[in-house]
């Protein structure tokens, strides 16, 4: 929906789309608490949904919610997350660049 700007039925549906992903930013928002992590520990998991939520960034919904945005915070500052992210870059150009 949200990319396709165009389609006839975009305004209507983008309302609920927005509320789908807020109800669930906010459901992830209460897992997630006061807590560092989504399960204790840094995990793949982590490494997975931080590069999900950075994808909301430009959005700012993120700001509706300040302990994801934290976290999202947190799980970029790993180095865990710097390596992965630096090898799905590096994929990325090198498909790009044929």
């Amino acid at each position: 929906v949200i990319l396709e700007r165009d389609a006839p039925w975009h305004d209507e549906r983008l309302p609920l789309v927005d509320d789908r992903i807020r109800k669930r930013l906010g459901e992830l928002s209460r897992h997630l608490g006061d807590s560092d992590w989504l399960d204790g520990d840094f995990s793949a998991g982590d490494l997975v949904m931080v590069g999900v939520l950075r994808r909301l960034q430009r959005s700012g919904l993120l700001n509706e919610f300040p302990n994801l945005a934290a976290y999202v915070a947190r799980g970029e500052a790993r180095p865990a997350f710097k390596r992965a992210f630096d090898a799905q870059l590096a994929v990325a150009m090198a498909a790009a660049n044929g």
